[in-house]
């Protein structure tokens, strides 16, 4: 059906209603949007991002394999042809998205489809595909704005759990999805990382802070490396030892430790 469907509307693959049905489902193309895709021949993703990030948005497709140009995109798209597990790619990365200062990125989305190539032996084949998704987190770590989210392919198996552990600490939640036009025999899965922590703290770390200030609903508001934490039930000038409840993109939440 998804073959048919996407030469009719001109995909170059299947896939391209893949990340279609992740978009609906977990909000992740926003119009002006400045997208990194990893594995990205033959460009399937590519038209899906370029068409909903829109003309004030932007898409770097990178693959080992060459990647034709794609026909009046909507956005600007860059090709970058490369191993992304290689310096030199990473840093052609950088220059198209202009961090190549090493400061970290402007990215609002990393995304990956990459998949091993099939042995037949499961497990093999699944640790594989996690290996490639963890490259990916790498490169999001690296590139993603704060709030930012990630989008990797995996392969269902024993070593999933660990990897959504270790993207759900850097992100503001993590979810799997499989979406509809997975072929119904496939395994894979999606692993979804949205909101980029970028903070200096993380849930359940204990720090000292000075109240420096009172937010509009009544928190004391404290500063760790300035970033903003909320902190229930202090007042200005006190010195408080607190515990990170909640860590957003931008601030976090916190109590006092009796």
């Amino acid at each position: 059906m998804y073959y048919n469907k996407a030469k009719q509307e001109g995909y170059r693959a299947r896939s391209a209603y893949k990340l279609k049905q992740l978009d609906e489902t977990a909000g992740l193309l926003g119009e002006g949007n400045t997208v990194i895709d990893l594995g990205a021949a033959p460009g399937g993703w590519l038209q899906v991002a370029a068409e909903r990030v829109g003309p004030d948005g932007s898409v770097v497709g990178v693959d080992r394999q060459r990647i034709d140009e794609l026909d009046d995109p909507g956005a600007a798209v860059e090709y970058v042809r490369g191993d992304m597990t290689e310096d030199a790619t990473n840093a052609e990365i950088r220059e198209r998205l202009g961090a190549d200062d090493g400061t970290g990125g402007p990215a609002d989305l990393v995304m990956s489809d990459m998949a091993p190539n099939v042995t037949g032996e499961y497990e093999l084949d699944h640790a594989r595909s996690v290996h490639l998704a963890r490259q990916a987190f790498e490169v999001a770590l690296d590139l993603l704005d704060s709030g930012g989210d990630f989008v990797a392919k995996v392969f269902d198996g024993q070593d999933l759990d660990d990897f959504e552990a270790d993207v759900e600490r850097e992100f503001e939640y993590a979810r799997r999805v499989r979406p509809d036009a997975t072929r119904d025999e496939s395994s894979e899965v999606y692993l979804v990382g949205k909101g980029r922590l970028t903070a200096p703290v993380r849930e359940g770390d204990t720090r000292e802070v000075e109240i420096v200030d009172t937010g509009r609903d009544g928190d004391g508001i404290a500063k760790v490396d300035g970033f903003t934490v909320f902190v229930a039930g202090v007042e200005e000038g006190e010195t408080a030892t607190i515990r990170i409840d909640d860590v957003k993109p931008r601030y976090a939440f916190a109590q006092p430790v009796e």
